[in-house]
């Protein structure tokens, strides 16, 4: 198995598959799009230049999603992402949609327009995203009654997606304490090891976020 792995330590997508890859203790090669020569390799390989990107034995592999059942329809691991069963791997599959869809592009709004420096723009997305969130916040508030994890008492590819969403979600617009399920969850994903390694490798990009990292996590 040879597996290289395109990605940056501070993006959301990226975390998800490292926690992946972290979680069932995958070697790879890790080509870190700080150095330039990475991120024009992978262009060479897809050439819409997002990431992450994976190089299973020669194969390219993208998006965040396909990646991790790619690693684990190809290489395994002590962890299952998706259960064996059709109709709860649908409700996993649904949990990943949920939080990239409805979580993580809500956030990302108001950091986009401060990256564009639109500071009216900024200001309605933060309106906007808030807003959204809470309309998140509170469904998911529901759906954790009685779960450890996104989708049960198992990891799965939902927790994956989870992890990052929710801790950079609550930097742009902080869970309330009228939501104590989903707070104790974020502190769960946060504790995860696999997850705390992605945020410990993350925390000297830091200032690369626009809205100002809070001094926490």
């Amino acid at each position: 198995m040879s597996l290289t792995l395109y990605a940056h330590p501070f993006s959301s997508y990226c975390q998800k598959v490292l926690v992946a890859l972290y979680e069932n203790e995958f070697e790879f090669e890790y080509r870190t799009l700080e150095d330039p020569s990475a991120m024009a390799e992978l262009k060479a390989r897809w050439p819409f230049a997002r990431f992450p990107v994976l190089v299973d034995d020669g194969q390219t592999v993208v998006e965040s999603t396909i990646i991790i059942e790619h690693l684990m329809l190809r290489h395994g691991g002590r962890v299952r992402w998706l259960p064996e069963d059709p109709q709860a791997a649908l409700e996993v599959r649904f949990l990943d949609r949920f939080f990239d869809n409805d979580v993580m592009t809500a956030m990302q709004k108001p950091v986009f327009a401060a990256i564009k420096q639109d500071a009216a723009r900024k200001d309605e997305a933060m309106v906007e995203a808030s807003r959204a969130l809470d309309l998140a916040y509170g469904w998911l508030e529901q759906r954790l009654h009685g779960r450890t994890w996104a989708a049960g008492e198992n990891l799965s590819l939902a927790d994956c997606a989870a992890a990052p969403s929710l801790f950079y979600a609550d930097w742009v617009h902080a869970i309330a304490d009228a939501y104590p399920l989903l707070r104790a969850y974020r502190s769960r994903l946060l504790a995860w090891p696999a997850f705390a390694r992605a945020v410990d490798e993350a925390r000297p990009f830091r200032h690369y976020f626009p809205l100002g990292a809070p001094d926490r996590d």
